[in-house]
């Protein structure tokens, strides 16, 4: 890799100098590396030569076959039929006599296909020796797990996943037996901040469909006995969420008004209880009141999607329900209220990278640039973190700059007593990544508020301003020759010294062109 990089034909290439830059910096990386075992090789290896050391005609460890299989990146049946066509084609041009660690690993693969195939540990007799018949591999090819369902501990289908305080999921059992001498994250290695162990609801229902459709045993297990059950912030049950649901669809307004009301302060007040709230079929009827003309109803029930959200398994369930057409809706004609929490609903589902593209493409970035015009101190706030999060897609940043978030943006820059100046610098600094973004913000006289930035702003919004001013220069030098008669040199200079990495980068480029332009 450092060889390739050092003979690119710079000369050749139509590349921005940003772009040269990281180039640079990367090979540099290359250059100091110095070679070292990946630690998850050790593993691999160790697990291999556990796995060869068993012999053929044993029985092989599943856990351990597994294991091995995500570690090889063979998780699939036809990757491993195409790894066993591969080994065999190489046993042909070798004496096996010779090189007896092909028909080993060819033996190991095959092992690893049946485990495969076995899809769960109801099926663990099926690993012998024999050949599979064609009827035997249909019919275990239809219970072949997704790897989701599997418990990261133990490999082995879930029956009672908990969520832990990082956001992974285990069976509860496994995890228990692991915090007891444990206080950290199996998967993560982080520090857990607390050891409390949330259902999965949602993941076991899941886990019990696939189950149904596969003809497998569907799990009774109690998992609400093991929960934040008797929590005062937890609902009385699922026999509570389901008439709340009811009366979501009740003609009676006050019935939607009172269930709406009830729903947002559940999905606000615990993860388990949005949990509930959406394996219990409320989403899509909460995304159907939506559309209604009564203002209390909107705002109850926008907030209560929005709460919803926040669980991460949750969202993908949100945007399937067609939630986004009627949250813009919503962002356009509602009370202020909901048009904030439907930019914050965006924000939150827009943390998603699938979602920048659906949400900018079903036209929420022109109502969220007018709610950043005219919102309330709380809107502007929401909007700006919806429209952060969107314009991370390249996509979205020429939609943007056509719905006039420019000028509102350098505005609020502007404005030390809004209190987003932050917020406003890293949105430009995202726009002047794209060429209709650059020209926009080139038609403004933005360089006497980057000033401002310089003298007394955090070290990553300097770094941002600096970034911006960068990518202006390459379109036009007179930014930094005005910048240059205003004192950036001073500026530079210190963040050159004290800055962050990538404000030392950006300022040192800038630097360099405001001494050509001095000299010439």
């Amino acid at each position: 890799m450092e060889k390739a990089l050092e003979e690119i034909p710079w000369s050749l290439l139509d590349v921005s100098e940003d772009v040269r830059e990281q180039v640079d910096l990367v090979h540099g990386q290359f250059k100091r590396a110095k070679e070292q075992v990946d630690s998850q090789d050790i593993q691999l290896y160790g697990d291999l030569m556990l796995a060869i050391s068993q012999g053929k005609g044993s029985d092989f460890d599943l856990t351990l076959l597994r294991r091995l299989a995500n570690e090889l990146q063979l998780k699939t049946l036809a990757e491993l039929e195409a790894e066993v066509h591969a080994l065999q084609n190489l046993m042909e041009k070798h004496n096996p006599e010779v090189d007896g660690s092909l028909e080993q690993m060819l033996d190991l693969m095959k092992q690893m296909k049946k485990a495969l195939l076995v899809g769960s540990t109801e099926r663990v007799t099926a690993l012998h020796e024999e050949p599979l018949s064609p009827s035997d591999t249909e019919s275990i090819c239809a219970t072949m797990i997704p790897d989701d369902y599997l418990c990261p501990i133990s490999l082995e289908i879930m029956n009672d996943p908990v969520i832990i305080a990082t956001g992974q999921t285990y069976e509860r059992a496994n995890i228990q037996k692991w915090l007891e001498e444990n206080r950290t994250c199996p998967k993560t290695s982080q520090v857990l901040a607390h050891t409390t162990l949330t259902p999965n609801f949602v993941l076991r229902s899941l886990i019990n469909q696939w189950r149904e459709a596969n003809g497998l045993e569907i799990s009774a297990v109690d998992s609400i006995s093991g929960a934040a059950h008797n929590s005062s912030n937890s609902c009385s049950g699922d026999s509570t969420i389901d008439e709340l649901i009811a009366k979501l669809s009740s003609r009676q307004i006050q019935d939607q008004r009172a269930a709406t009301a009830e729903l947002r302060l559940l999905a606000k007040n615990s993860a388990e209880n949005r949990i509930r709230i959406a394996e219990a079929g409320a989403i899509p009827h909460l995304v159907a009141l939506l559309t209604t003309h009564d203002v209390e109803v909107l705002e109850n029930a926008i907030t209560a999607l929005l709460n919803v959200s926040i669980h991460d398994h949750i969202k993908g369930l949100v945007v399937q329900a067609g939630a986004i057409p009627h949250i813009v809706t919503a962002l356009k004609y509602g009370s202020m209220k909901a048009r904030e929490n439907a930019a914050a609903t965006l924000f939150s589902l827009s943390t998603v990278n699938e979602h920048k593209l659906t949400i900018g493409a079903l036209g929420a970035i022109p109502p969220l640039v007018d709610l950043l015009k005219h919102g309330s101190p709380q809107g502007k706030k929401d909007a700006a973190s919806a429209l952060f999060n969107l314009l991370i897609y390249q996509g979205n940043k020429p939609r943007a700059v056509r719905a006039g978030v420019v000028k509102p943006i350098i505005a609020l820059m502007s404005n030390s007593q809004a209190g987003m100046r932050d917020e406003a610098v890293s949105i430009l600094a995202l726009l002047s990544t794209h060429e209709e973004g650059r020209r926009a913000i080139s038609r403004i006289s933005l360089v006497p508020a980057l000033m401002s930035i310089f003298h007394d702003g955090s070290p990553r919004t300097k770094e941002n301003a600096a970034a911006i001013l960068l990518a202006l220069v390459f379109d036009n030098p007179q930014h930094l020759t005005t910048a240059g008669r205003l004192g950036i040199k001073k500026h530079l200079v210190d963040l050159v010294q004290s800055g962050t990495e990538r404000a030392k980068r950006k300022a040192s480029r800038l630097l360099e062109h405001l001494a050509m332009l001095q000299a010439e």
